[in-house]
């Protein structure tokens, strides 16, 4: 079995030298051939119209939870219709070293004649094989609210 590798190029310009509150936040990170403008959070003097760290982390943290439990539902033969997560995280204010303590993901899941029990199992299966929750030192929570349709 090989490693994998991912690579991203982050870019950013400006001065540093008027301190603190004088410069920009706004960088462009590429990722293959998109490129995406993210800032600082607005707590930390960033653009608050723009995608920050926090949330990029929180949105890789329920992207992973979706995709594992993609897999492992398919793989048990269950046919998933739906998948909405209304994920959170919170970073304490006064932490040190400054960190996300703790993520909360809250997928609905729409699936097709299965017991609700089986769902639930297989969203904790998704989560022990979620290799960005697996790669985080913050709490993650998975709190699945699941819908049987037939």
């Amino acid at each position: 079995m090989t490693d994998h590798h991912y690579a991203t190029t982050l870019m950013w310009t400006g001065d540093t030298g008027s301190g603190y509150a004088g410069y920009g936040r706004a960088h462009d990170v590429q990722i293959g051939g998109d490129i995406v403008t993210l800032s600082a959070d607005a707590a930390f003097r960033g653009d608050a119209s723009l995608p920050n760290p926090e949330q990029l982390l929180l949105a890789a943290a329920s992207s992973c939870q979706l995709l594992s439990f993609l897999a492992v539902a398919a793989r048990a033969g269950v046919a998933v219709l739906a998948y909405r997560d209304d994920a959170t995280a919170v970073m304490p204010a006064g932490t040190t070293p400054m960190r996300v303590t703790r993520v909360h993901l809250a997928p609905r899941i729409e699936v097709r004649g299965v017991d609700a029990a089986v769902v639930r199992r297989l969203v904790h299966d998704a989560h022990d094989a979620c290799f960005v929750a697996n790669s985080l030192s913050a709490e993650v929570v998975v709190v699945p609210d699941v819908e049987v349709v037939s």
